[in-house]
């Protein structure tokens, strides 16, 4: 089960346990049914955190290929460039193109490298905010169930 899935049976139990009369938000649970839901949750929190951690692994990887692609660019454009360079009639057209493309394949390098960043930062600011808000809700809900225990 999932933590979301986890969370909204916990829900579901506060919902359907049955209040005390004159008590403000006193009630009776499914004992039973929260302790199975609180190991499902301890089962589910690994997964998501281990997909957490490889949203960031993925993130090396994308920026190790950017990298890679990078380089892959600007040895070409080297290449291109000392052919160009070996002519005599164009050796001075040969070094501004050569510079040129030198130039662009630094920008596209940075280019991916930005987005690559930018794409992770992303999903790992997404990651976070899932995160963070199941640890809320499971937080406040520890805290309701302790609230119903000790009544």
């Amino acid at each position: 089960m999932k933590v979301e899935e986890c969370l909204l049976a916990l829900e579901e139990v506060l919902e359907d346990s049955w209040s005390l009369p004159l008590t403000k938000g006193k009630a009776f649970v499914d004992v039973e049914k929260i302790r199975e839901l609180s190991e499902d949750l301890k089962e589910a929190l690994p997964d998501e955190l281990s997909q957490a951690k490889a949203i960031v692994a993925d993130r090396t990887q994308i920026i190790s290929d950017a990298k890679e692609e990078a380089a892959s660019i600007i040895e070409k454009a080297e290449d291109k460039a000392r052919i160009i360079i070996g002519r005599d009639e164009l050796v001075k057209q040969a070094e501004i193109k050569s510079e040129n493309i030198l130039l662009e394949a630094q920008v596209k390098a940075r280019d991916i490298k930005k987005a690559a960043n930018d794409y992770v930062d992303d999903i790992m600011k997404r990651a976070d905010e899932v995160l963070m808000s199941n640890i809320s809700e499971l937080r406040e809900a520890r805290k309701d169930l302790r609230g119903a225990q000790r009544s």
